[in-house]
C-alpha cells in the first residue's frame, strides 16, 4: 500500500530524491569526520585499557585483581548510553566540564576496554603454559616473555572477537549524537527535523552505516585470511 501511494504522488517522490541527494553528502562527512574519528580513537584508547586491564586481572595481585574485576563488572553491568550521560551531564554537577567529543571518546574507550579486557585475557590464557615456561629456560623475564612470546600469540587468537567489536563500536557511535556530538545519525536527526521526513533519512543513514560495516568486514576476513596461514 505504501510503495504504490508514494509512486502515484510524482511530486512526493521528487520530493524524497531531493532530499536524498541533498542528504548523503552531509551524512557522509558526518561518517567520516566523526563517526569513523570517533570509532577508530576510543577502540585504540580502549585496545589500551584492555590489555593493561587483562595483565592486571592474570597478575595474581589482590589489589589489582580486585580494581580490574569491579571496573569490568561496572562498565559490562551499566547501559552505555547511561555511561555517556554521565560523563557529559553528570561531571559538570561536581565541576567537570567536558566538551561533546571528549566525552564520547572517554566513554566509549572506557566500554571498549571493560569488553576487549575479557577478549584479552581469554586469549593470553589460551597460550599453552609450555610457553611460559620455554621462554623461562631461555632466560627472558616475566615482561619479555609477554613481549616476545606471549602477546604475539595472544594477537592473533583475539583479532576475530576484536575485530567484531570494532565493527560494533562504529554502530555504537550513534549512541553519541544523545550528547549533541555532530556524527552520521546526529546529521541524519538534524537532516529530519526540517525535511520532516524520517523514514527516507534514517534509511540513508543506515545504509550508510551498512557499507561502512561491510567494508570493515571485508577488510577483517582479509586479515583472518593472512594470519591463518601462519598456523600449522
Amino acid at each position: 500500500m505504501f510503495p504504490s501511494s508514494l509512486f502515484d504522488n510524482p511530486e512526493r517522490l521528487n520530493r524524497w530524491i531531493e532530499i536524498a541527494q541533498s542528504s548523503f553528502l552531509p551524512l557522509l562527512k558526518g561518517a567520516l569526520t566523526y563517526t569513523l574519528s570517533l570509532s577508530i580513537i576510543s577502540f585504540a584508547i580502549g585496545l589500551v585499557i584492555a590489555i593493561l586491564t587483562a595483565l592486571a586481572r592474570i597478575s595474581g595481585s589482590k589489589p589489582l585483581v580486585a580494581v580490574a574485576r569491579a571496573y569490568v563488572s561496572i562498565i559490562r553491568g551499566t547501559p552505555l548510553l547511561v555511561q555517556l550521560f554521565i560523563i557529559f551531564f553528570g561531571l559538570p554537577s561536581v565541576g567537570l566540564t567536558i566538551d561533546p567529543f571528549p566525552s564520547a571518546v572517554i566513554g566509549f574507550s572506557l566500554n571498549v576496554g571493560a569488553y576487549a579486557s575479557e577478549v584479552v585475557r581469554a586469549a593470553i590464557l589460551s597460550i599453552p603454559k609450555g610457553q611460559w615456561e620455554a621462554a623461562y629456560s631461555l632466560g627472558m623475564t616475566y615482561r619479555q616473555t609477554l613481549q616476545r612470546v606471549i602477546l604475539p600469540q595472544a594477537a592473533r587468537v583475539s583479532v576475530p572477537p576484536l575485530s567484531n567489536s570494532y565493527i560494533s563500536l562504529v554502530k555504537d557511535t550513534s549512541l553519541a549524537a544523545a550528547i549533541l556530538v555532530p556524527e552520521m545519525f546526529r546529521k541524519a536527526q538534524e537532516i529530519t527535523a526540517t525535511t520532516y521526513e524520517p523514514l527516507l533519512v534514517y534509511s540513508e543513514a543506515a545504509f550508510i552505516y551498512w557499507l561502512i560495516c561491510l567494508v570493515l568486514s571485508f577488510i577483517q576476513d582479509r586479515i583472518e585470511n593472512r594470519l591463518d596461514r601462519y598456523v600449522a
